[in-house]
This record gives structure tokens, sequence and C-alpha cells, in this order.
């Protein structure tokens, strides 16, 4: 059977750790809803109500900060941890870890000066909570949340939303469902006025979760009593009321101890005439362990709740875990295989997009498909074999004697010169699949989940296989140049047999004239067109094969060879580098170690809150 220390001790010992990581509740992820989930009690009240005495005395030491008007203004959070009989009394804070404080007169200076480090010797608030923790053998184990105390004027040196802004910090504290609400009313004030149950009213209308604390009651006027409050007859509440009787102003500055003051407070119920009959329910001492036994029935009923939230966080880190990846070895022969690992996975990606497993690739088809045809198309082969350019170059191919049959030279000047405009969109074409190949390569290395940790790496392979494809880009050029130059160097010669049948058909239509046939006009304006026309078919043959085989060559030059070795000159490279180079190479971006670092330690802190809450086992 699970004692009650054991099931709040652990609570506590799981938030001391989400503490220690920077997790205390309040924020928007997973980890955070962990402290969220835990049950935890808020000390709520006006200024001046007694929440600090109330406090003091439950812990039974004096350390709080004291003085007139807000004195707290910075949450609290106040973590008790019962220790062996015998054992020394020391605290502990969440922002100076390891270091422990004996004298408690230096802890309220501490968390005086930590207040002041954040909203500086004014009287502003700050929502960043100040934690600490205090082990004794004279004290429960519980977590107590002391909040700045609800007031309702602003005064000199305060904002004038300082009312609002006080009441909406305590909020976020006490809307949580788990949140048990410790209100504090002094006594010698109408109970209809206290601050604190009009604000628990609102977020525990049901009173479930709030628990009445009255202070002063030995400052009530003669003849009068609080009876009726903590009967339960003025406001009702689920939990019982309990009375305090705090230290006064005059035993603190006789520095009274807390021993002496919890001895009086017994005393003065034990034999006070109105509260006598309630003075086993009543004090600091039973205000400690009511809330202790109440935190035990809490935390029972959320065990089945905060081991599934457990369970989640881990399957989530271990999830992240992985995606950040494992921790870098420092043997060089890990390293290199280390390297060629997260190579392979890039290269992967990248064929992924060039065979349509990932998009991209079919902007390769678009450019072949529509941009190489359309650039064939715009060529300005109309203005090369208008008539006036075929009679210029068919004259100066002529030469002083002009040609006899069909103008050979000048076939072949006008089919070179409109071979040239070839180049053009067969280089252009080269540069488009080049960009694209260079776009997924940009991508792929983005895409690459595990080069994210490695910057010099990320942008080391980045730039080889840039470097890869400004090599296939050259070859492919020279290819493809290579075939415009073949059709210029060798023309088709079954073009060139038809031409004399042409002009022979053309001399026997005009045979019928045969006085005009022997003076046939070879320079005519029909005889240019009939030569013109006669290239422009031969070009058009020639670009259909082009439109063919352009693509074939870029294809094989380029997407081909950036599948099959896009990384095979870094291989090379990178094989012969020494261990600090491969080293420099598996740097890792300082904020993902800092990452991996950070879930690893919030891994272990949730694996043992499981093992932890596995291990106790408590009465059904």
């Amino acid at each position: 059977m699970a004692t009650m220390e054991s099931l709040i001790g652990l609570v506590n010992r799981i938030q001391r750790a989400c503490t220690a990581l920077g997790d205390y509740g309040g924020g928007d992820n997973a980890f955070s809803s962990l402290w969220d989930a835990l049950p935890s009690v808020a000390v709520v009240g006006g200024q001046s109500s007694g929440k600090s005495s109330v406090l003091e005395s439950i812990v039974g030491r004096d350390f709080l900060p004291r003085g007139s008007g807000i004195v707290t203004r910075r949450p609290l959070v106040l973590q008790l941890q019962k220790t062996e009989d015998g054992q020394q009394e020391y605290a502990e804070f969440g922002h100076l870890p390891r270091r422990r404080f004996t004298d408690f007169s230096v802890v309220r200076k501490e968390i005086q000066d930590e207040t002041d480090r954040i909203t500086g010797k004014t009287k502003q608030i700050s929502n960043v909570p100040i934690h600490l923790s205090i082990y004794s053998p004279y004290v429960v184990n519980l977590t107590l949340i002391d909040l700045p105390g609800l007031t309702k004027v602003a005064v000199e040196g305060q904002p004038e939303s300082i009312v609002q802004d006080i009441e909406n910090m305590v909020r976020t504290y006490v809307e949580k469902p788990n949140c048990v609400i410790l209100a504090i009313s002094p006594a010698n004030q109408d109970i209809a006025t206290s601050d604190a149950i009009k604000l628990a009213r609102e977020v525990d209308p049901q009173g479930e979760r709030t628990f009445g604390v009255l202070t002063k009651l030995d400052l009530m006027d003669k003849g009068t009593n609080a009876l009726d409050v903590l009967e339960g007859r003025s406001y009702r509440l689920q939990q019982p009321w309990v009375g305090i009787v705090n230290r006064s102003q005059a035993d603190i500055n006789k520095n009274v101890d807390m021993i002496a003051a919890r001895r009086r407070e017994r005393e003065y119920f034990a034999t006070s005439p109105d509260y006598g009959h309630l003075a086993s329910k009543m004090g600091s001492e039973y205000l400690a362990k009511l809330l202790s036994r109440h935190l035990e029935s809490v935390i029972k009923a959320r065990i089945p709740s905060i081991t599934s939230l457990i369970n989640k966080s881990i399957e989530e880190l271990e999830s992240e875990m992985d995606h950040l990846g494992r921790p870098i070895a420092v043997d060089a022969g890990a390293q290199l295989y280390t390297i060629l690992e997260l190579c392979r996975a890039f290269d992967k990606i990248f064929k992924e997009h060039l065979e349509g497993g990932r998009p991209g690739g079919d902007q390769i088809y678009a450019v072949f498909d529509n941009k190489l045809p359309a650039a064939l198309k715009k060529l300005p082969f109309d203005r090369h074999l208008s008539i006036q350019n075929v009679r210029k170059v068919v004259s100066e191919a002529d030469g002083y004697q002009p040609h006899l049959i069909a103008p050979e030279q000048g076939y072949r000047r006008l089919i070179e010169g409109a071979l040239n405009y070839f180049r053009g969109p067969a280089e252009a074409s080269v540069d488009a699949v080049h960009f694209v190949l260079k776009e997924l390569v940009r991508r792929s290395v983005g895409e690459c989940q595990e080069l994210k940790r490695f910057p010099s790496l990320q942008s080391t392979i980045a730039a080889a296989a840039s470097e890869a494809l400004e090599r296939f880009r050259e070859e492919s050029k020279k290819t493809v140049v290579r075939l415009v130059d073949m059709e210029s160097s060798y023309l088709t010669v079954d073009f060139f047999r038809r031409l004399p049948q042409e002009v022979e058909k053309a001399g026997n239509v005009a045979g019928a004239n045969a006085a005009a046939a022997t003076n046939i006009d070879r320079y005519a304006e029909g005889h240019f067109r009939r030569i013109g026309s006669n290239v422009s078919s031969y070009i058009s043959m020639v670009s259909e094969t082009l439109k063919n085989t352009i693509p074939k060559a870029v294809v094989y030059c380029q997407v081909k060879e950036a599948k099959q070795c896009l990384l095979n000159h870094f291989y090379t490279q990178i094989g012969k580098r020494e261990g600090k180079q491969l080293a420099d190479l598996l740097d890792e971006d300082p904020a993902l170690m800092e990452r991996r670092v950070e879930c690893a330690k919030r891994l272990e802190l949730y694996k043992k809150a499981r093992d932890e809450i596995d291990s106790v086992s408590w009465a059904r």
C-alpha cells in the first residue's frame, strides 16, 4: 500500500524535474501539460490577508519577504519535501541548482533579489515564477504556489492595469481543474468582501476544490467570532474551513520562532470559548495535513490520466529523438560511414524527384515537350529564306560564274546558315534541364531531414552536387552542339538527288515553248522561291530529327548521369579526408544539439516518472 508521503512525494519529484527542465505549466506544449496534470495548491488572497504567514506556518520557517503593499510580485512555486528525522533543513532554488541554503534569512533575501532581477526595484509584477524547494523533517509533502495578493486599486509606482494584471495571473493558475485553491480571508473583515472567495466562486462555483482559510481570528472585535464562517453557514464549501492564528507583528519583530508560534496557536484554539469545540480541526498544522490528505485522494484519482499523458509524451519524444538522429561518433571510420549514409539519404530523395515519387521530375519532360518545340518554331527561318536573302546567298555563292543546273553552293550556304540557328534551342534545352536539376538538388537537400542536423555537410553536399551538374551541363552542351554540327557537316544525299529531277520537270513544262526553254532565267523570282522552299523542307526534316535527338542527348548526358553518379566525385574526395575534416563536416547545428539534449532529458524524466508510478501501489 502506498503511503501519503510516497504518492505526494512522487508528484513533487516529477514537478521538480519538470522545473529543472523549465516546464512549470501554462505552456502550449506537451511537456508543460504534465505539470498542469499534476495537482498543486494555489494560495490566493488579498493584500495583507495573511497569505505569507499561513505559508510560513505550514513550513514552520520564517523565510518570506515582508513589508507593506504588494510584497509577492512573482509567483513562488514552493515544493515541500519531507525528509528523515534528524536531517538538517535546507532549501534549493530552481535558478540556483545544487546550491543549498540552510540559513532561511538568506532564502528570504534571495527571493527578494530574484524578484528584483526580473521586475526591478519597483512595484511591478511578473508571471515568471520562482521555484523553491524546502527539505525538512517537519513538513508534509506539498506543492504550494504563492501568488501576488489581489488588490482593488493601483498605488504610486504601479500601472493602472495592475489590478487586472494580478487577477489575470492568479486566474491562469486557479482555473486549472487540478489546482486546489487555498482561499485566504481575514476574519476581521466581512467574508462577503473577500477577494479570494469572490475569485474562487467564479472558477470553482461548486466549491469542490476550494479550501477556505480564515486568518487573524485573534484580531476580531471582542464579543464577535467567525463561527458562522468556520461552520459553513455564511458561505458553504464542499471542503472544510480552517481557522489560523498567525504571529503578530510584535512576535515577528521579536523573532518568535515558528515552533513557539505553533504552540501558541494550539493553545489559543484549545482555550478559546468560541472555537474550543473545533480545536482539533483548526490551526496551520491541521491545515497542512488536511491539504496533504486531499492531495493524496486527488492524485489517486488522477494517476490513470497522468500515466496516459506520460505514455503519450514518451511516444512523442521517442519519435522526435528518431527524427533528430543519433549522437555523432568520434571515430573517423564511424564518421565517414555516417557521412556516406547521409549522402545516400539525400541521393534517394533526389532520385525520387526524378522518377516521380516526388514532384519536380516532370519539369524535365516539359522542357522537351513544350519549350524545345516552341523554341524551334520561333527560329527566324522566314527571314533567312526570304526571296531577297536566298537571291543574295545564291548569287554570292555563284561568284563570277552562274550555276549551271542547281546552285549547290548556294544550297549548302543556306542550309548551313539555317542549321546554325538550332544551336540556340539546343543549348537552351541543356540550360533549362540544368536549372530543373539544380532546383531538385536544392529541394532534396532541404527535404532530407537527416541532413538538417549538419549545416556544414548540407552545404558541402549541395555544392558537390552543383559542381557535378555543371560538369554534366558542359558535356551535354558539347553533345547537342555536335548533333547540330553533324547535320551541317554531311547533308542528306537523297535531298540533293531530287533537285535535278525537279529542275528537269520544270524544264519539260516550259518545253511547250521550245524557244523560251533554252532561255529559262535561273535568276527569276520563282527560281529563288523554289530554292527557299527546298531548303525549308530540308530544315523541317532536320528540325524533326533534332527535336528527337536533343532530348536523348540531354537525358543521357545530364539526367542519367545525375541519377547514377551525382556524388561520385564527392565520394572520391571524402575518402581522402582526415578525422578532423570529417568532424568539421559533422558539426551539428547548435540548436539541434541543444534540442536533442533537452529531449533526452525530458525522455529520461518521463520514463523515470512512469517507472515510479508503476512501482507505487496504492489501496484500491
